[in-house]
């Protein structure tokens, strides 16, 4: 399963890319506004468009995905193009990220742009990431579209099926993957009983029919998670910087450094 870091921020990217585990970056026009806000905050002279290519350069040979903002098909296939033909240059791992369905609330003539933006851009030979996927179906939809990624966002289905049950919880509390009972009854959404049995579906359709579409597992929480993700076969797994350090971490893994620093004898350490 590849690692995909889900931020906009340099030294994190700079920092996983260093250690040689990640496969790829995921971002939001949040993410990197945010990003760039902080870092003119720091005094550092940037750009939106600076500090995009500074992130692709760091993340050369891998793919990185850019988010539109319109939310129509002529917008979202018109931003997607200018997005690619901007930006791909700089390292040539450009992927464009589309929202499976651009319709609000109430709201029903979109709601098949999400997949003509995926289709249209496609053919024109433009990457993409399906995001915003809540439901196996709407997976599926994205892949025979032709989305490269299809990105079903588990722990917002925890944060979903927590909070229509007025349960009081963290976003990073851990959700069982077999679900939750409340009151003798199984908490789902439409049949998912959390965020990993979504994922897992997912997988299990593409490989029944042979889908080469990728399942990019996101909103991932915590490093059981991720864990999880890789068990029940997602192809790819996108997490913030926090749960990356997490993957790592444990208790007699600190416990046996205190030891074997205590432990080595300094002759050692003279010896190079």
């Amino acid at each position: 399963m590849k690692f995909f870091l889900d931020s906009a921020i340099l030294s994190e990217i700079e920092t996983v890319y260093k250690a040689g585990i990640c496969d790829g970056i995921t971002m939001n026009p949040s993410l990197v506004k945010k990003a760039v806000d902080e870092a003119k905050a720091k005094g550092e002279k940037m750009s939106l468009e600076t500090y995009l290519k500074k992130a692709l350069k760091i993340a050369k040979g891998t793919p990185v995905s850019l988010e539109v903002t319109e939310l129509n098909a002529k917008g979202m296939i018109e931003q997607g193009k200018k997005l690619f033909k901007k930006f791909n240059p700089v390292a040539k791992n450009v992927y464009i990220k589309i929202p499976i369905n651009p319709s609000f609330p109430n709201e029903k003539e979109k709601e098949f742009d999400g997949l003509i933006a995926i289709k249209t851009l496609r053919k024109a030979k433009i990457p993409v990431n399906c995001t915003l996927i809540f439901t196996p179906e709407q997976a599926l939809a994205a892949a025979k579209a032709g989305a490269n990624f299809v990105s079903p966002f588990a722990g917002r289905i925890d944060d979903l099926l927590r909070t229509e049950s007025k349960m009081k919880f963290e976003k990073t509390d851990y959700f069982p993957s077999g679900g939750i009972e409340d009151d003798g009854d199984m908490l789902n959404d439409n049949g998912i009983v959390s965020g990993i049995d979504l994922i897992s579906e997912c997988v299990q359709i593409f490989r029944n029919y042979g889908i080469k579409s990728e399942v990019l597992a996101a909103s991932l929480r915590n490093a059981r998670q991720v864990r999880e993700c890789a068990l029940e076969g997602a192809d790819i797994a996108t997490m913030p910087f926090g749960v990356f350090k997490e993957l790592f971490s444990h208790k007699l893994t600190e416990s046996g450094i205190v030891q074997f620093d205590k432990d080595t004898p300094k002759e050692f350490g003279k010896l190079v």
